[in-house]
């Protein structure tokens, strides 16, 4: 059977993949960023996974607001990168695993979580930005990416936006679906987005420490407690863009513990400020 093997989580900046794709990743302000993720590509080399379930956000790229599911699950064979308006990010096609998604599909919703089905879509810096960090930068041409992709798009772009609360049953019920697939895969789920940042308004630049390292210790120590948190603490706390965070509460849902007794091992932690305007956070959690 399928089993999940490791959690990671981290934020998908935009500006990060400018920096990677322009050469940039040495320069004085970004080299402390990418210097985070040097543990990770070598410990994704000896954790590789057949498969990753990556939980991310699309930007107004596959969907619009005339049309913005809750829960989007990508069933496709694969998926362009998209162009977000300066052409796409020179990196490989994004490879999917239709045979999982509709399983998972048939067992999530089975379990009451409602998803959009998506056969074509195209993918965005939300996805292709977490896969570049984890996995260096690729030539498109010639290299692909070492593993197939689910992707799972969430939208904490329009309000209502789905509960932490939700979202961390929902990775529950992600687990259950995954360990019910009849295929010996190793499959990471991902969860991305944030930490604190806001893009407009009088609090644009917003940024806080302090409660970005508390989540990340909540996350890692009480993730049921957590799911708890109101929507408003998230807009307070981590400024109208920080609501990206109840998309790691799928992946942590999926752990073994499920939010209770024996704690994943922390692989790796990492916490920098700022990239571009946004605190970038990084996790690796190991079953």
């Amino acid at each position: 059977m399928a089993r999940i093997s490791a959690s990671v989580y981290t934020s998908h900046v935009p500006a990060i993949g400018a920096a990677l794709d322009l050469g940039k990743t040495q320069e004085p302000y970004w080299q402390p960023v990418f210097a985070g993720y040097e543990f990770s590509k070598q410990w994704i080399k000896s954790n590789r996974p057949d498969v990753v379930f990556l939980v991310y956000n699309d930007h107004a790229t596959a969907f619009s607001l005339e049309m913005i599911p809750t829960f989007a699950i990508g069933t496709a064979a694969e998926y362009a990168v998209a162009d977000e308006g300066w052409g796409p990010r020179p990196v490989p096609k994004v490879v999917g695993h239709p045979a999982l998604a509709a399983h998972i599909a048939q067992s999530v919703i089975q379990d009451d979580f409602d998803l959009t089905i998506v056969n074509k879509m195209d993918v965005d810096h939300g996805l292709t930005v977490p896969l570049s960090l984890m996995f260096g930068a690729l030539d498109p041409k010639t290299q692909a990416w070492p593993c197939q992709v689910i992707p799972f798009a969430v939208n904490v772009v329009q309000y209502p936006v789905p509960s932490g609360r939700r979202c961390f049953a929902l990775g529950q019920a992600l687990r259950k679906a995954i360990e019910s697939f009849d295929e010996p895969l190793d499959v990471q789920v991902w969860g991305t987005g944030g930490m604190s940042h806001q893009l407009q308004g009088p609090r644009a630049g917003l940024i806080n420490r302090e409660w970005d390292n508390r989540f990340l210790d909540r996350l890692i120590e009480d993730p049921a407690e957590l799911a708890q948190l109101p929507h408003i603490d998230y807009v307070r706390e981590a400024g109208s863009e920080g609501i990206e965070l109840v998309m790691w509460l799928i992946a942590r849902g999926a752990m073994a513990d499920r939010g209770v007794g024996t704690k994943p091992k922390v692989a790796h932690r990492f916490y920098h400020v700022p990239a571009s305007n946004t605190a970038v956070g990084h996790l690796i959690l190991e079953n």
